[in-house]
C-alpha cells in the first residue's frame, strides 16, 4: 500500500451575479469540475468552421486568456478538469441532415474540406483543440455530436462517478454550446458557474445577452463571475493523504 498527496482546497463564496457562488456558500475543489467546451480551431482558428461562415474568429477568441489562466488555476489546486469537441464521425452517421443543410447555406458545410480539413469532422485538424487550453494527459475529453455536452456522450456518468456536484464553464460559443450545456446541467441539479471572460461568441451582442439570461429570475441557469473572481475566492490548496494499491 502506497500513500501520495492530493492537494485539495475550498472555493467561494464568489462575488457573482446574480448571488453570490455557489448557493450553499463554499465547496471543496474535489467537488468541482472546470468544463472547457469546444476550444477548437474548427471554432477559433483560421480556416475553421466560424471562419469559413464569415464570423470574426477574434471574438470567439477572446475569452482564450482567461481560459487559459482559468485551466492553470483549476490544475494548480487539483480539480477535475473536462475538455469537450463537437464534432462528427467520418461518414457523417451521426450529422442530422437539417444541421448539414444549415451549414451548407452559410458556405461552411460540415464534412467538406476545407484548409483545416473536413470541417466539424472527428480527426480532422479542425476537430482539435487549439495549443493554449490542451488537455493534459489523463484529462477528461468529451466527444459530442451535439451542441450541449450532455447530449449522447458520458458526461453525467464521468460527473456523478467523480462526485462533482458544482461545474464552472468556459469555452466557445456563449450563447451556443457554453449556453446550451449550462441548461442541461443546471437541469440535471449541479450548481453552475459561467465566467464572463473565459467565454466568447460569434456577434459581442450574443455574448452579451447569453450571460444576461443566466442571471434572470433570481439566477435561473446558475451565476455569472469572472476568473478573477473565483482565483481570489480560493482558499489555500492543502495535502489530503490518498491510499492506493500496490
Amino acid at each position: 500500500m502506497t500513500t501520495t498527496l492530493a492537494r485539495l482546497a475550498a472555493i467561494g463564496p464568489v462575488t457573482a451575479d446574480p448571488y453570490p457562488w455557489p448557493y450553499d456558500g463554499t465547496v471543496t475543489t474535489d467537488r468541482v469540475a472546470l468544463i472547457c467546451i469546444d476550444w477548437q480551431v474548427d471554432f477559433c482558428g483560421p480556416g475553421g468552421y466560424v471562419d469559413r461562415m464569415g464570423y470574426d474568429i477574434e471574438l470567439t477568441r477572446t475569452g482564450l486568456p482567461g481560459a487559459a489562466r482559468m485551466l492553470a488555476h483549476a490544475r494548480d489546486i487539483g480539480m477535475l478538469v473536462i475538455h469537450t469537441r463537437e464534432g462528427h464521425s467520418p461518414d457523417l452517421s451521426d450529422l442530422p441532415a437539417n444541421k448539414r443543410w444549415r451549414s451548407a447555406q452559410i458556405g461552411a458545410e460540415i464534412g467538406s474540406p476545407g484548409p483545416q480539413g473536413r470541417i466539424l469532422v472527428r480527426g480532422e485538424p479542425g476537430w482539435a483543440i487549439v495549443p493554449e487550453v490542451a488537455p493534459w494527459p489523463g484529462e477528461v475529453l468529451i466527444n459530442k455530436p451535439g451542441k450541449g455536452a450532455f447530449y449522447a456522450t458520458q458526461l453525467d456518468l464521468v460527473l456523478r462517478t467523480k462526485g462533482i456536484t458544482h461545474i464552472i464553464l468556459t469555452g466557445i460559443t456563449t450563447d451556443v454550446c457554453v449556453h446550451t450545456t449550462m441548461r442541461e446541467a443546471n437541469d440535471r441539479g449541479y450548481e453552475c458557474l459561467i465566467l464572463s471572460d473565459c467565454t466568447g461568441a460569434t456577434e459581442l451582442g450574443n455574448h452579451t445577452a447569453a450571460l444576461r439570461m443566466v442571471t434572470m429570475q433570481g439566477g435561473v441557469f446558475g451565476c455569472v463571475a469572472a476568473s478573477e473572481a473565483v482565483i481570489a475566492a480560493t482558499g489555500p490548496a492543502t495535502p489530503t493523504g490518498q491510499s492506493h494499491g500496490n
